[in-house]
């Protein structure tokens, strides 16, 4: 069974507490990262890699090759819209929120 992932290399890397598919030359949005565009960016958090179709090395927890990418620019997500209402009191709450994200492109894995 195949999990319709067509590229031989890629690592699963994890950030922000959420994780992420790496492939090389490949840009991802992650959650907003302290650095300038332009800068190189190390992830330690390295949970597997896959460097051929019979070669995937899992860590324990994570592997010891970082992940290094390159910071491309900051934007912000698309707006979510948060609506509480309590039935029968005529109370209606609604929220809108943005998250700032940082997309990089991996250099290499």
């Amino acid at each position: 069974m195949e999990l319709g992932i067509t590229f031989e290399r890629y690592a699963i890397i994890q950030t922000g507490g959420k994780q992420y598919q790496a492939i090389e030359g490949k840009t991802i949005a992650i959650e907003k990262l302290p650095f300038e565009a332009g800068q190189e960016v190390i992830f330690d958090e390295v949970l597997l890699r896959r460097t051929n179709k019979e070669t995937v090395v899992v860590g324990q927890p994570y592997l010891e090759t970082p992940v290094k990418a390159v910071v491309v620019k900051h934007t912000r997500g698309p707006k979510l819209i948060a609506f509480k209402v309590k039935r029968r009191k005529k109370s209606r709450r609604k929220i809108g929120h943005r998250q700032d994200l940082t997309i990089v492109r991996i250099e290499s894995i």
